[in-house]
């Protein structure tokens, strides 16, 4: 049966099959395979695309422009010093008035309500950009990277290290869950994730095989581990926890002793960026062979590329 995401919205990756999200890997690899032989095409021509930011953006911002840029389409920057969404406006009269002039929005804050209300009322397909709870356009790139590396996600395990509450966090467990790629969560306790995203992960982790662990022991989880995920241990909007945050994640920090753990020397470090060197990752590791970040970071596009010729 073929695969068709027309329409769609990405809010989650939890609302996608295993073979829609297979589907997006696959143009994935076949947009990256384009840009690398320098052919171009125009199959945005006459599209536009808003891009509402409340949170400032490197990789995500660029990610989009440039993607929806080098087809023909015309993206615009909206922050929230450009709009009224939800302040002299409500989310839901945004989302009818954009709706009515692009073909599709990007959306990158706080609330996953929020992205949830511009896709219920905008008419056209709404990508989470990333919110407090979710981050799905990173995980595409994150599995992209390790099929790239490895050659497939059936049975590799990855292991992320840190704050098991924040979004990048809880986000790759859907991913993984939905794709099969055995996946461990190890934090301390006090910042281990919800109960309810667990089981719905679990519940999707058992048509596609894969094993999801919450753990509190480095020692204990790492050993096999393909990839080795962290990020930042205090995510924006959280900066006043900054000092609790460091004090609990200090022995969770991703040195090359803590890669060692993998017992494997083709073990991968992946990190979504930015990076507080010296605090969640070592410099030698980040900067190190192990390190894929920048092979993640240019995925980025082409994933982003995908969805929205996908969705378009």
């Amino acid at each position: 049966m073929a695969v068709s995401l027309k329409g769609r919205s990405l809010l989650t990756l939890a609302d996608y099959s295993p073979e829609e999200i297979r589907y997006l890997l696959d143009l994935s690899h076949q947009v990256k395979k384009e840009k690398k032989e320098g052919k171009t095409f125009q199959r945005f021509l006459g599209k536009t695309l808003a891009l509402i930011f409340e949170k400032r953006s490197t990789r995500t911002r660029c990610a989009f422009e440039t993607a929806f840029g080098e087809e023909g389409g015309h993206p615009v920057f909206l922050s929230t010093q450009d709009i009224q969404l939800g302040a002299k406006e409500s989310v839901e009269d945004t989302a009818r008035v954009l709706g009515r002039m692009f073909d599709a929005i990007q959306y990158r804050g706080f609330k996953q309500e929020t992205v949830e209300l511009l896709a219920k009322y905008a008419g056209v397909p709404v990508y989470n950009g990333l919110t407090d709870t979710d981050h799905p356009t990173q995980v595409l790139a994150d599995l992209l990277t390790l099929e790239e590396e490895f050659g497939k996600l059936k049975g590799l395990k990855l292991v992320f290290v840190g704050d098991g509450r924040n979004n990048m966090a809880r986000a790759l467990m859907i991913g993984c869950a939905k794709m099969g790629v055995h996946y461990t969560i190890v934090a301390p306790k006090e910042l281990h994730p919800d109960e309810a995203l667990h089981r719905q992960c679990v519940s999707f982790a058992k048509s596609s095989g894969a094993q999801i662990r919450i753990g509190t022991s480095p020692k204990e989880e790492l050993n096999g581990a393909d990839a080795v995920y962290t990020d930042v241990w205090v995510s924006m909007g959280e900066e006043e926890k900054s000092a609790e945050r460091i004090r609990l994640l200090r022995p969770f920090q991703v040195d090359s002793q803590l890669m060692a753990l993998t017992g494997r020397k083709d073990s991968i470090f992946l990190h979504c960026l930015p990076a507080v060197k010296g605090n969640e990752v070592s410099v030698d590791v980040i900067e190190g062979p192990q390190s894929r970040v920048w092979d993640e970071a240019e995925n980025r596009k082409h994933t982003i590329k995908a969805l929205m010729l996908a969705t378009l």
